[in-house]
């Protein structure tokens, strides 16, 4: 019946990996300096596309985190001092004959002891409460944290799906695809060619005369129609012009300053360019992004018109990412009842106070050794750019999103819905073909042949194919449990 009113059911939130990624940047201290140097830290090459994340939050919330992390290693710095002090006192009074200078000494470390304790205390309980904030409360997740630095933030707006149109991607991953970041290939294929030099039929007989078109105008139209034909609401389409890493320093637009990091976005008419005419390692390919419930999964397909002479064909690639790993998981599962939140932290100050108190002036010194490191490397390499002209290769190797995905923590419900993306992108990608041909007076008796073909390619991802292989077709062979967790179970999506 048209028209149905039915109640709504609980739906994922659209920002659900940001908000998860967030907060365990809050409770994962390797993950959040791994963000805060991938999407701020001083660099060369350029940052992989990760789809369905707000990169400006996560930049925020993995800062915020290591300010936290090292005001605590800087008071547990002192309080290391102020305990080595103390024995060295006990020493001086016991060997002196000083019972009062060694009372104080004993009674120095054990001050120093409680103090630490309530220091590592606050600060596990503040990292919880930050994370479980960010992963429920409604407000938007950029709020919620600090902004870092104008420059920083300003790149990353840029750098989002939304806007980049350019990704220069490293030299290494032109032996297999330029898609870097975008996930597992689930097909590689060029479709097969069809006649567009023919006419088509006038109704009241004798032939139409064709409407000239280019494969910009082609891209053009189906960029503008894919979402609805496919039925794929929010279904995300972009010209983008990939470049390899060592060619990016002939594109002025791109890498401006070759002692930066490319930009992600360039003119127009550039991207147009490597449609019509690709360049010396520059291909611009119609991006089609879908990102499932939550962002759970994401299916791309990225396609590229090739008109030569009398015919037309596509050439398609197909791509997935699965859920984040289950290691992102940690905040489903922190205490919430004051009792049970009470006695896990109470546990977490009683075991790791030592450990950080002793390692303190360490991880201090560490950072500074790797800070000192870097800057000297990035200073000597742009020297050399500068003085002997060198040429980097400055392309993206993946993408975040992609790194810390899992197949294992696919579901039915997610590899359904990746079939169903990639038939019905394909389905799209021929419908708006076939209206834009018909439009341009073109003959489509070739393409319906075509088609017939295309049809009945598939698309098939099955269970765990952390391991899998595959196939010419496009298969997706699968050796390994189906739905399975890292820890032998399926993790259930929250919503």
């Amino acid at each position: 019946m048209a028209g149905r009113v039915l109640p709504s059911l609980p739906q994922y939130r659209k920002d659900g990996v940001t908000r998860r990624l967030c907060a365990s940047a809050h409770l994962d201290e390797a993950f959040a300096r791994e963000v805060d140097e991938e999407l701020t830290g001083d660099r060369f090459h350029a940052l992989g596309l990760t789809l369905g994340i707000n990169l400006v939050a996560l930049a925020r919330h993995a800062r915020a985190a290591l300010l936290r992390r090292a005001a605590l290693d800087r008071q547990l710095a002192w309080l290391s001092a102020a305990f080595g002090a103390s024995l060295l006192v006990a020493v001086w009074g016991l060997a002196n004959g000083l019972g009062s200078v060694v009372l104080v000494g004993v009674y120095g470390p054990v001050i120093v002891l409680g103090a630490s304790w309530w220091l590592v205390h606050r600060a596990e309980a503040q990292a919880r409460e930050a994370a479980q904030e960010v992963f429920r409360n409604p407000d938007k997740v950029e709020k919620l944290a600090p902004p870092v630095d104008a420059a920083a933030e300003a790149w990353l707006q840029e750098h989002s799906n939304k806007r980049a149109n350019v990704l220069p991607y490293a030299d290494a991953a032109a032996l297999t695809n330029p898609f870097v970041g975008s996930g597992r290939k689930i097909k590689e294929v060029v479709w097969q060619p069809i006649d567009v030099s023919k006419p088509a039929d006038a109704p009241q007989g004798g032939k139409l005369t064709i409407r000239p078109f280019d494969a910009v105008e082609l891209h053009t139209y189906v960029a503008k129609e894919m979402e609805a034909l496919s039925g794929l609401d929010g279904l995300r389409t972009k010209n983008r012009l990939y470049v390899l890493g060592s060619n990016a320093y002939m594109l002025p637009e791109l890498l401006p300053d070759r002692t930066a990091r490319p930009l992600p976005k360039i003119p127009s008419q550039l991207v147009q360019a490597g449609v019509q005419s690709p360049g010396a390692g520059m291909r611009t390919h119609l991006c089609l992004e879908r990102v499932g419930d939550g962002g759970r999964i994401i299916v791309s397909m990225y396609l590229r018109a090739i008109l030569s002479g009398p015919s037309l064909t596509w050439e398609v690639a197909a791509y997935a990412i699965p859920p984040l790993s289950g290691r992102f998981h940690l905040v489903d599962h922190l205490p919430v009842t004051p009792s049970k939140r009470w006695w896990s932290l109470l546990r977490y100050a009683n075991s790791r106070t030592w450990p950080e108190l002793r390692g303190a002036v360490g991880r201090l010194r560490a950072l500074r050794r790797v800070r000192r490191t870097r800057e000297k490397f990035m200073a000597e390499r742009r020297r050399e750019i500068l003085d002997h002209h060198i040429v980097l290769d400055v392309g993206a190797t993946d993408s975040l999103r992609e790194r810390i995905g899992d197949w294992a923590e696919a579901g039915y419900a997610e590899r359904i819905d990746s079939q169903d993306f990639l038939f019905r992108l394909q389905g799209g990608v021929l419908v708006a073909t076939e209206k834009f041909l018909k439009a341009h007076n073109v003959d489509t008796s070739s393409f319906d042949k075509a088609q017939a073909n295309i049809s009945t390619q598939t698309y098939n991802i099955s269970g765990d194919i952390h391991n899998s292989a595959v196939g010419n077709q496009g298969h997706v062979s699968n050796n390994g449990p189906q739905g399975q967790g890292p820890s032998g179970h399926g993790g259930a999506p929250q919503p």
